[in-house]
């Protein structure tokens, strides 16, 4: 895909069909027929896998599907079970919101910093090289001291990020998508439209900087096709992670009233992805607002799925890794029966919102409020280690505020971050802090 992005493939192909099985798409026996000799074919001619794609779009579910997941925000919202208390937004005071919007800042960056080095690594290569230098389970951030021999012997990459050989926090889309929905309110105010993050896209973020649904809708809007219909043409990603890490910034500005912060993170979410893509933003935004007012990260995580629907796999997949908690299952089981299921050499395994959703609720879970326990557990677990780490690190964040994170874990950023984002590539933390408090109180006005 990196080299062929306007194309469609083999690849794209295989991915076509596990996403199809997962939704419990109903595929005609001629369908499947087709699908088997696309995937048969050496080199299947993209104009033909172009045509199955769109035909695959328009299936319906199974009858037997035990899932209702629709895409429209309206039937989301009917689909959401009743919320357990009754929200509304949070009369924070001036000093103390600024803290807890720091605080999500600093924990996001921190987070995603720990995730680097070993993003798209496999766990039977990374937890080898991890218990070798005894940081099973992470305790620091990694540096580069590790002999090259040992580096080899687990085939650990010479990788982005190590804490010796940078002083800020390097630029990663993890947090380019967090700035760029501060710049996108920023320019388009409250009532931005999904046509508008779109637009911003296309005049600010380079082809090259977005991957896997994101870049399949970016190619969309340039073949003319509006939100959200770019989510859904020829795009097998569509419930891949990407709308999950884009999520947390509308619940920065959203403190205490989660079902809009979901609402917000459903126009973003919608230009690139459906179902549970969609759901994982939806949730992770208004995790991020529960956190501005709640006590705990369990809270904040029912409070995150109040906001999506009830009979959805996400609700299912997190209410699984819930109960193992409540059970008493140790962290490291937790962690084994996630790879039981999930096969992080598989890409739709590895890049999947539920798959990662399982890993953010386990850092969530058995973190129990500790930042270091919650992003390293987040990040040892494997598969999207960034992006679990940069969510985790940001719902834990705005739970304690930039006061209380630990100095060892933000003190290396120095309130710096470098983004891929035309206007924001140098920015300082505190100020992204203060401009989302602005925007905020004007919401709120």
């Amino acid at each position: 895909m990196e080299d062929r992005w306007l194309a469609f493939g083999k690849a794209e192909l295989g991915v076509e069909r596990q996403q199809l099985e997962d939704e419990g798409a109903a595929l005609s026996a001629s369908l499947q027929a087709e699908l088997e000799a696309l995937l048969a074919a050496e080199t299947p001619a993209p104009e033909r896998v172009r045509r199955f794609m769109e035909r695959s779009a328009a299936l319906r579910t199974r009858k037997d599907y035990p899932f209702r997941e629709p895409s429209a925000l309206e039937a989301i919202q009917k689909a959401r079970p009743r919320p357990s208390r009754k929200w509304q937004a949070a009369a924070l005071g001036e000093e103390e919101f600024f803290d807890r919007v720091y605080g999500a800042w600093l924990g996001r960056c921190s987070g995603c910093l720990l995730g680097k080095p070993t993003e798209g690594l496999l766990v039977r290569d990374v937890w080898p090289y991890l218990r070798r230098i005894g940081q099973y389970p992470l305790r620091r951030y990694l540096d580069s001291s590790l002999p090259d021999e040992l580096k080899a012997k687990y085939t650990f990459e010479t990788a982005r990020g190590y804490i010796d050989e940078i002083d800020h926090m390097v630029e990663d889309d993890d947090t380019n998508y967090t700035v760029m929905s501060l710049a996108v309110m920023e320019r388009y105010g409250w009532d931005f439209r999904p046509e508008d993050v779109a637009t911003f896209w296309l005049d600010n973020l380079p082809a090259y900087h977005t991957f896997t649904a994101e870049r399949v809708a970016y190619r969309n809007f340039l073949l003319m096709k509006t939100p959200p219909e770019s989510a859904r043409y020829c795009n097998p990603y569509r419930e891949w992670i990407g709308a999950q890490i884009r999520g947390d910034f509308w619940g920065y500005v959203c403190p205490g009233d989660p079902a809009r912060a979901a609402a917000l993170a459903w126009r973003d979410g919608c230009i690139s992805h459906v179902k549970n893509g969609l759901y994982g933003e939806m949730w992770a935004a208004a995790m991020c607002s529960a956190a501005a007012v709640v006590g705990s990260a369990r809270e904040a995580l029912e409070a995150g799925l109040e906001q999506i629907p009830a009979r959805c796999r996400l609700s299912a997949d997190v209410r699984e890794v819930m109960a193992w908690y409540d059970d008493g299952v140790s962290a490291e089981e937790a962690v084994a029966r996630i790879h039981q299921r999930w096969d992080d050499a598989n890409p739709h395994h590895w890049c999947h919102t539920l798959s990662n959703a399982q890993i953010v609720a386990l850092g969530l879970l058995w973190g129990e409020g500790d930042f270091g326990t919650s992003i390293s557990w987040a990040v040892t677990a494997g598969i999207d280690t960034d992006c679990n780490g940069a969510t985790v690190g940001s719902v834990v964040g705005m739970l304690l505020g930039a006061r209380q994170m630990p100095g060892e874990w933000v003190g290396p950023l120095n309130d710096r971050l470098d983004t891929g984002i035309s206007g924001y590539q140098h920015v300082r933390l505190s100020d992204l802090a203060r401009r989302t408090v602005a925007l905020a109180r004007a919401g709120q006005a």
